[in-house]
């Protein structure tokens, strides 16, 4: 079994420690994360090698940055979308792993409010996503996409659909986007194995969001059927929420028999 799991953790050196944790505690075989909040020279590559682990990462000084922590070493495939869309945010790295599987860690943009320069930014991205799909891969092809995409995919993944209606995350330009992102062929691994509504990956800290289950689920495990196919389970680390100084996300973690 493989384990494979997405995790923006709002800045990997104030979460080291719970990072280090989650990697003894759950032995994953990937660990993706997000907004790592640091660039490359200030990533705690000695701590996490010192962990066992490998690090393939992707910085940038105080913003965005996404990285792949490995049990075996991965080949760096492309940053971004390659030399053809150049882009200053650091927010997507792929690699080639050893399980005969390539691997997308991906921080959409968060997109601000509808209709703002960040929000055009949003929709733009995903366009380019796409064509970096049809670029690179096809559905014949072992590819698992996963990360923060800032959308929550239908109204189940909101805790209240009326008051989210048409606001970032849950707008209907943002969801039509993601579809046509997964258009390619992906499948939301999670839906695969779990279609009840209230399962969430984000809590705002404000309000006790938490406590009252006032989330989202944001945090996404994509696979194209050939890997899909191969997915055995999918759960949410709703534990790591709790204690001091918590990431407003937690960790999604898919099972693949590869």
């Amino acid at each position: 079994m493989v384990k494979v799991v997405t995790w923006n953790v709002n800045s990997i050196n104030t979460r080291l420690d719970r990072v280090k944790a989650f990697l003894a505690r759950e032995s994953p075989d990937y660990l993706c994360l997000q907004e790592l909040k640091c660039a490359d020279e200030k990533f705690p590559l000695e701590a996490i090698e010192g962990t066992g682990y490998h690090a393939a990462f992707f910085g940038q000084k105080a913003y965005n940055g996404v990285a792949v922590i490995s049990k075996e070493p991965v080949e760096i495939l492309f940053r971004n979308f390659g030399d053809q869309h150049p882009d200053e945010a650091s927010r997507v790295i792929t690699v080639r792993t050893k399980h005969k599987f390539d691997l997308i860690c991906v921080y959409v943009p968060n997109g601000q409010s509808i209709g703002s320069e960040k929000f055009l930014y949003k929709m733009d991205w995903l366009k380019r996503a796409k064509e970096f799909l049809n670029q690179h891969w096809t559905l014949s092809d072992r590819l698992i996409i996963v990360g923060d995409f800032n959308i929550a995919p239908d109204d189940r993944d909101v805790y209240d659909p009326l008051a989210w209606k048409e606001h970032i995350h849950c707008s209907t330009g943002e969801r039509a986007a993601l579809q046509d992102l997964t258009s390619f062929g992906l499948i939301d691994t999670l839906r695969m194995h779990d279609q009840s509504a209230g399962v969430f990956s984000w809590w705002d800290y404000r309000e006790l969001s938490f406590a009252r289950n006032k989330g989202l689920r944001i945090d996404l495990i994509y696979a194209t059927p050939p890997a899909a196919s191969l997915c055995r389970s999918v759960k949410i680390d709703r534990d790591e929420r709790r204690g001091e100084k918590p990431s407003d996300h937690v960790p999604v973690i898919a099972t693949f028999e590869i």
